[in-house]
């Protein structure tokens, strides 16, 4: 009798759902909404998982009851005291079959590493890192707040620090760089300093989504924006450096998966993370996500029935 398998990749602006028998063969998947508690409170988490494992199910021509295993990766689950209600919430599935949850990033890892151990590092709107150790008994995190807390780097960051060089050229604290007249424009402002004062009293915005100039100015051959990229770079290495000290893998042959939008950016911002990564540990190899990170989310739910995974 063929076993069936719940994944879900709860994200911070979509969620999705897949169910594959135990030969990876996906039978259903669904889409849902936002569902990181952080933005849309537990009610929209529970409404997302919903929406996402109903839309699924119903492609599958299946119901939970026939579900051997299930497993979860959550933006916002980031400590273990919100566990008992992240599992409060995923109870409203009436799922009976084992279950797990994990931060969404390491959904990267088991997806995208070899035997699904080693290190994810996640650069998207935001930025994250996590790891966990062969036996699967261990795991390494970041904490995933961004600049808060010095960690980068996602666009949001890279806008940030755009923003903050085209200020310190305006002021001559800094050098000339191009990314002011593609802010200008971009924003529709009259110049820079009509820009900085819009930016400040909120007409303008310039978020994530300007994270594409910056790369496009870069490739022009701006200096401030190719350091600034080359910093990002090197900061997403010491990213996944942290978890790498917090689980000895110095010396070990591993993988460090790289999960989101800006790696697509290629060399420019792999290649400084890259050098960041191998001066730790040299037997590491970086490797992009090839499948959607809801994948890990349904090997998850095999590892909870002892479904043997190869690498």
């Amino acid at each position: 009798m063929p076993r069936y398998f719940l994944g879900l990749d709860i994200g911070s602006t979509k969620s999705h759902a897949c169910i594959a028998d135990e030969t990876g063969q996906v039978l259903g998947f669904g889409k849902g909404g936002a569902g990181n508690h952080e933005s849309v409170g537990y009610d929209g988490l529970i409404r997302s998982l919903g929406d996402a494992t109903h839309a699924a199910l119903q492609a599958a021509q299946l119901t939970t009851r026939d579900m051997a295993g299930a497993g979860f990766g959550i933006a916002g689950f980031d400590w273990q005291t919100e566990r008992p209600a992240m599992l409060d919430a995923i109870a409203t599935l009436r799922l009976d079959a084992p279950l797990e949850i994990v931060n969404d990033a390491m959904l990267g890892v088991i997806a995208g590493a070899r035997a699904s151990w080693g290190v994810a590092v996640v650069s998207g709107t935001g930025c994250n890192a996590r790891g966990r150790t062969r036996d699967r008994k261990r795991e390494g995190m970041v904490t995933g707040a961004g600049a808060w807390m010095g960690e980068g780097a996602g666009a949001s960051e890279l806008a940030h620090w755009a923003i903050a060089a085209v200020s310190q050229m305006w002021t001559k604290r800094g050098p000339a760089t191009q990314l002011a007249d593609a802010f200008v424009q971009r924003a529709g402002a009259r110049d820079v300093p009509d820009l900085l004062e819009g930016i400040i009293n909120y007409r303008y915005e310039l978020n994530a989504s300007a994270a594409p100039l910056i790369f496009q100015v870069a490739a022009q051959g701006d200096v401030v924006a190719q350091n600034l990229i080359e910093h990002a770079g090197h900061e997403l290495g010491e990213l996944a450096n942290a978890v790498i000290r917090q689980l000895n893998f110095e010396n070990e042959n591993f993988d460090v998966v790289l999960v989101g939008s800006m790696w697509n950016a290629g060399e420019v911002l792999i290649r400084p993370a890259r050098e960041t990564i191998l001066k730790l540990a040299p037997h590491a190899q970086l490797v992009k996500l090839q499948v959607p990170p809801v994948v890990g989310a349904v090997l998850l739910g095999m590892e909870q029935a002892n479904v043997a995974l190869t690498p």
